[in-house]
This record gives C-alpha cells, sequence and structure tokens, in this order.
C-alpha cells in the first residue's frame, strides 16, 4: 500500500520561502507521476503543480508559476515544492498525490493515492 506523508509546512509571512517535501513509502515511485493539490478553507481543492515520472516535465497552476519548483529525487522517493514569494492567498492545506501513470496532469481524478496535507499560512 502506496503512503504519501507530507512536511515542511509552517505559518510564514508574506514574501517568505517554504519547502514542502513529500515522502513516499511502499509500492512504486520512480514510474508515476507526482502532483500538488492544495485547499483552503471554504474551497475546493486546487491543481499546483505536477512533475513527470523522471522529472522531465513540469506543469504548473497559472497562480504558482514563476514562483513554486516541483522537483523529485526518486531515489529518495520523496517529491518537493519549493515555494518562493508566498502570498496570503496561497494559505491552504497542501496534499501530495501520486499520479496513475508516468505523465503530467492536472486532473485529480488521475491521482490516487493522496497524503494527509501539510497546513501552509501566509500572514500579511
Amino acid at each position: 500500500q502506496v503512503q504519501l506523508v507530507e512536511s515542511g509546512g509552517g505559518l510564514v509571512q508574506a514574501g517568505a520561502s517554504l519547502r514542502l517535501s513529500c515522502a513516499a513509502s511502499g509500492g512504486t515511485f520512480s514510474s508515476y507521476a507526482m502532483g500538488w493539490f492544495r485547499q483552503a478553507l471554504g474551497k475546493e481543492r486546487e491543481f499546483v503543480a505536477t512533475i513527470s515520472w523522471n522529472g522531465g516535465s513540469t506543469y504548473y497552476a497559472d497562480s504558482v508559476k514563476g514562483r513554486f519548483t516541483i522537483s523529485r529525487d526518486n531515489y529518495k522517493r520523496t517529491v518537493f515544492l519549493q515555494m518562493n514569494s508566498l502570498k496570503p492567498e496561497d494559505t491552504a492545506v497542501y496534499y501530495c498525490a501520486r499520479g496513475r501513470d508516468y505523465g503530467v496532469t492536472n486532473n485529480p481524478t488521475k491521482y490516487n493515492y493522496w497524503g494527509q496535507g501539510t497546513q501552509v499560512t501566509v500572514s500579511s
């Protein structure tokens, strides 16, 4: 059984940076795309970023493009989300997810394993 555990969230001021990590255990990691999603209080879960199985392709939501960077280390079975220039509107619970196949996608139904989430709060 695949388990995903996020870490690295916290409370920061606007303009600061955070680096989220998602460690995977069980199953196969390196053959599948990975993604980050977020859900703000009272809002639906939204796509943030995705990376292909080998890191060769990435795709970002327009709201984070140029500020966030997704990466992965298949040897360590970990995916990262580097978040720079954080804004109050980035406040949310951030979830990592493992895709159903190797390619990038922003469609949450294309992910079949999810972590429990880590809270990111950005104060103004």
